[in-house]
């Protein structure tokens, strides 16, 4: 007896592939550590990252309900919180988050891929100019402000907290494998499309789109610990020796440039339409004088106003659009992960 699905009863894929550029990534030096530009931007963005499809981002732990104030449920997935028992988002999770928009609508490289023997037959299918950057010398765009090996990167992230204490749980539907072959019944999103490379390479980088609610009813799952709908977390980006291009590539990334609006996709349940947050820059300091940098343990840093804050954010979005962001790529992600939309996620079998 045939038990597979049938094919009319099979959803859309939930993600899109957005493709490479056909030109190779430009490798060069980092700005470093050793000093403060003058000619680069430093400073903090604030920011606020308001929840509007439930999020959870997994400890890896499985708790009795009772210890996480969720009398009614025997076992669920848990996750970070502080002493407050207010929730956290590390701020590993978010810059990972943020680095893969930043490498698909930057020619980049990958920032890492499985290196183990079972993926190794995919890992050839990845264009060469793709893979990870050889080392500190020879840095794409991303791996010059993210990081890549032996090299720290000019960014970092600060865990992002819930601003009220509590959680929700919900069921969170079980996620299926991936099927990177070209044998998907749709051939269209299948990682490795022979009619459009030849070789078989890989078509591009795999984003999940925003969807307009979550599904939290299903088959299989497990119940777990979430941010509802309610929840705004606040977190701070600090950043130095970047170029403008640099600051406004990472603000387009972040969503909050008015011609491309996108929200973030984080944590698990992506294929069921969790996870989607929306970031706000709050706020920014950056250095009154750099030379006190080197002359005072504690410096004085100039919080920008309003307008000056918009102006620079303007500025800055500017400037990358000019000659750091890929056009193309950035218009199909933006389609990807644009919110708002009336898009419903896949209950069933996609």
């Amino acid at each position: 007896m045939n038990n597979r699905p049938n094919s009319k009863n099979i959803a859309p894929k939930p993600y899109e592939l957005i493709p490479f550029p056909q030109v190779k990534p430009s490798l060069g030096k980092p700005a470093g550590h050793h000093k403060y530009h003058e000619n680069k931007v430093h400073g903090t963005l604030y920011l606020a990252l308001s929840v509007e499809t439930a999020v959870h981002v997994s400890t890896g732990v499985v708790a009795m309900g009772n210890n996480v104030g969720q009398n009614r449920i025997p076992l669920i997935k848990t996750m970070m919180q502080d002493g407050d028992q207010n929730l956290i988002i590390p701020g590993s999770s978010l810059k990972g988050v943020v680095r893969s928009i930043y490498e698909a609508i930057t020619n980049s490289t990958l920032g890492v891929i499985s290196n183990s023997r079972k993926d190794r037959e995919l890992v050839e299918k990845i264009p060469k100019d793709r893979h990870p950057c050889p080392n500190k010398e020879f840095l794409c765009p991303a791996s010059r402000i993210f990081g890549a090996r032996d090299w720290q990167g000019l960014i970092s992230f600060s865990d992002a907290v819930a601003q009220k204490s509590g959680s929700d749980s919900k069921f969170m539907p079980n996620s299926f494998p991936p099927r990177p072959k070209p044998k998907n019944r749709d051939t269209g999103r299948s990682y490795f499309n022979p009619q459009y490379f030849a070789d078989q390479r890989a078509r591009g980088r795999k984003f999940y789109y925003n969807f307009q609610k979550a599904i939290t009813h299903g088959n299989s799952g497990i119940e777990t610990q979430q941010a509802s709908t309610d929840f705004i977390f606040e977190t701070k980006l600090g950043f130095s020796n970047l170029k403008e291009s640099e600051l406004g590539a990472l603000l387009v990334t972040l969503g909050v440039d008015k011609n491309y609006p996108m929200a973030l996709k984080i944590g698990g349940g992506k294929h069921r339409g969790m996870g989607t947050m929306i970031v706000k820059v709050t706020g920014m300091d950056k250095p009154r004088n750099i030379r006190d940098r080197y002359l005072k343990y504690d410096t004085e840093d100039q919080s920008l106003t309003e307008q000056e804050l918009q102006q620079t954010i303007n500025g800055a979005i500017a400037a990358a659009h000019q000659n750091l962001i890929q056009q193309p790529q950035l218009k199909k992600l933006q389609q990807v992960l644009t919110y708002p939309t009336n898009r419903k996620a896949p209950e069933g079998n996609y």
